[in-house]
């Protein structure tokens, strides 16, 4: 059944280029009667075929804005299948065990206090503040939780997710307090990251995105065999050979760069992390080596469709992502909640 893989990854990649073409030609501007092949020859030969207002809507706002979707997307649904897999429970989401709000409240800060902070940091360190402070948040959270709800190698799921809503709450305490003392372009900002959005990407965001990507799924994206092995339990998986320490300390490490990095640049966007998962293991169960390199392909399919749904829904304002994705999530919550709440 192995050799199956590579041809579910096929049609998922497939799928998810016909959806971001479909994706480069919804929205409020309307491109002329040009095929894609059309538009990219115009735009490779500068042969005036494409004028300047498409060049510009379709280079520099929709396809950063796809191309962002897309790791977005595909991070935070392997971040949230590797912790799912780590702490055998299908709740264990960067949002739901307080990753995201940990994250977003140090990008608040950075966002309000960054005046404060830049004169005491490396000059070459200013344009990346917000990145470094949101993955500080995202990791010093994650160790927190993994702490408070592990005991001698087992997670009390009770205690993962109440130190999740307790991390959630306090953040938002925190961040009322910023939004109280914060500008006008302060207030604005900070409404972005509590909502979402795609609609500051960039190149060079997306560059700095595919690179962190790229590196922790060099990394994680092979562990589906570790994860089988250690929903065995921690101690039946090192048994098995697997070096179970190493793993967990490279998906909390490389779980909280994702995750910080997706909200530095795009904002709190919730759900991602159980909504992939749930889907996949629906069709797999709990086989970790289809669901982890899958979950990579359908988060980005997921993303890419809620941002077209929400730039496009209600021409010519856009509905916030964060809002999509949580009205996606918040069924699948429950729907879990209900099927496990006999063993919880």
């Amino acid at each position: 059944m192995q050799n199956r893989l590579p041809v579910y990854i096929f049609f998922s990649v497939l799928l998810l280029a016909v959806l971001a073409v479909i994706s480069l030609y919804m929205g409020v501007y309307e491109f002329e009667k040009h095929s894609i092949i059309d538009v990219f020859k115009g735009i490779i030969n500068n042969d005036g075929s494409i004028g300047a207002a498409e060049r510009f809507v379709l280079l520099d706002l929709r396809l950063p804005r796809i191309v962002m979707g897309i790791l977005i997307g595909s991070a935070l649904a392997v971040s949230g299948t590797c912790l799912q897999g780590m702490f055998r429970n299908p709740l264990a989401t960067p949002d739901l065990i307080g990753i995201t709000a940990g994250s977003s409240l140090f990008a608040a800060i950075t966002i309000v206090l960054g005046s404060f902070i830049k004169p005491y940091i490396p000059q070459v360190l200013h344009y990346s503040l917000l990145s470094f402070m949101a993955f500080i948040g995202a990791l010093l959270t994650m160790i927190l939780v993994y702490r408070i709800s592990t005991i001698n190698g087992r997670t009390n799921v009770v205690m993962m997710l109440l130190s999740g809503v307790a991390i959630t709450a306090m953040g938002f305490s925190v961040m009322g307090l910023l939004i109280y003392f914060s500008k006008d372009e302060e207030l604005r900002d900070l409404t972005f990251w509590n909502m979402g959005s795609l609609g500051g990407a960039t190149w060079i965001k997306n560059g700095i995105l595919a690179t962190v990507i790229a590196v922790s799924f060099f990394f994680i994206i092979n562990k589906g065999k570790a994860l089988n092995a250690m929903m065995l339990g921690e101690t039946d998986a090192q048994h098995l050979g697997i070096p179970v320490e190493r793993v967990k300390k490279q998906i909390i490490l490389l779980t909280a760069l994702m995750v910080g990095t997706s909200v530095a640049f795009a904002g709190t966007i919730t759900f991602m992390g159980l909504i992939v998962p749930y889907i996949l293991r629906l069709i797999f169960k709990s086989n970790y080596h289809y669901i982890l390199p899958l979950s990579a392909v359908y988060g980005s399919i997921l993303l890419l469709v809620a941002d077209t749904i929400s730039r496009t829904i209600a021409p010519p304002s856009e509905i916030p992502i964060g809002v999509l994705t949580a009205f996606m999530g918040a069924p699948i919550f429950i729907t879990i909640l209900i099927r496990n709440r006999n063993t919880m």
